[in-house]
């Protein structure tokens, strides 16, 4: 009999150790980083002016049409690429940059 209690302690430690490495291996692929302090969001662009994007325009030419320097189309427009503009495409012209 105590054989078998032996046994059940054995396969019940195992399941602990498996159950500790899946998790710990799940939290090391999660591959967050942890931060020191509290972190603060930045709030978003805010956006008052639209301009239609026209074949040809490039950002250079839309920041020097509307007199906007680069920094600030680009903090007003912030998930624009400017290699991959194509007619039709509404950019920021005017806002406020958070």
């Amino acid at each position: 009999m105590a054989k078998a209690n032996i046994n059940k302690l054995a396969m019940s430690l195992y399941m602990v150790v498996i159950v500790s490495f899946l998790l710990t291996s799940t939290i090391a692929e999660s591959r967050s980083t942890p931060s020191i302090g509290f972190a603060v969001a930045k709030a978003a662009p805010s956006c008052d002016t639209v301009f239609g994007v026209r074949s040809g325009d490039t950002c250079f030419g839309i920041v020097q049409t509307f007199k906007l320097t680069t920094e600030f189309f680009d903090s007003i427009n912030p998930n624009l690429n400017c290699t991959a503009l194509f007619s039709g495409q509404w950019v920021c012209v005017d806002g406020t940059a958070n």
